[in-house]
């Protein structure tokens, strides 16, 4: 048997709630994640819980996966408290807080000739990240290389976007594009970037291995970025749209360069 907290005061409550705070759980090296699905995916990707807290009506969640949690300080609230811990509209009654994943120092190659990576240059909205990681998951992508002024990756609304993705593909931070851009040309990876005066993308104008940037949603890639890159492509648009967001044109680049895999 757990006590139930019904006390919005008590410590514990105001300890999950203030760490549901993107910015104070980072400064503590975690993650506040909400919702059975992403804790679970969360748990079976190896990831450290330190603490666990459910609604009452979820306290079997602690039983399922007691064995994940047999270190971690487990905390079961009131409905109400629940409520006041997480931001959803409809809580599911389950949320966890647990060490922060590392994000990769060092770009991996699998030098196998399917090699796809995307690199995100100072993209902000958590929305387009968690889409592009399920992405680069979907597609088995080697990696997702992001530059410094990306958004956090664990950002909640990236975490949610990702429908937990950002667990199974390797997450990289660079300084700046360059530091990828030196890597790519010494692993003989080709680098592409969209711009308008490009070739139209097809999979006979592409190849793997190969890694595609996406900038900034209001000022897209640089031009040192667009200049220094291999490839110029673009998404040819017969509609009224004078433009795509990041996560699709990085869906349509993504989907062409799988199809173009040996």
């Amino acid at each position: 048997m757990y006590e139930v907290i019904r006390s919005k005061d008590n410590q514990k409550v105001k300890r999950l709630t203030a760490l549901h705070d993107r910015r104070k759980a980072s400064k503590e090296g975690l993650v506040f994640i909400e919702g059975v699905r992403l804790c679970e995916d969360a748990l079976k990707s190896q990831c450290v819980p330190s603490m666990v807290c459910v609604s009452e009506k979820q306290v079997s969640f602690l039983d399922k996966y007691a064995d994940a949690f047999e270190h971690a300080e487990k905390v079961v609230v009131s409905q109400e408290c629940f409520a006041k811990i997480c931001s959803t509209v409809n809580p599911q009654g389950v949320a966890m807080v647990v060490q922060e994943p590392d994000l990769g120092a060092e770009i991996p190659f699998r030098d196998n000739g399917n090699d796809i990576y995307v690199v995100l240059e100072a993209l902000q909205d958590p929305g387009n990240m968690g889409t592009i990681i399920r992405l680069a998951d979907a597609l088995d992508f080697t990696a997702v290389v992001m530059t410094s002024g990306c958004v956090d990756p664990y950002n909640e609304k990236v975490l949610r976007s990702s429908m937990g993705s950002v667990w199974h593909v390797p997450l990289i931070k660079v300084d700046d594009a360059r530091e990828a851009l030196d890597f790519f040309a010494a692993k003989a990876v080709t680098t592409m970037a969209m711009e308008l005066n490009g070739e139209i993308l097809t999979t006979d104008v592409v190849r793997t291995p190969a890694a595609y940037f996406i900038g900034n949603e209001g000022n897209g890639l640089t031009s040192e970025t667009i200049n220094s890159c291999d490839l110029k492509v673009k998404i040819p648009m017969p509609g009224k749209a004078e433009s795509l967001n990041a996560a699709s044109a990085a869906s349509i680049m993504g989907y062409t360069l799988h199809c173009a895999r040996k």
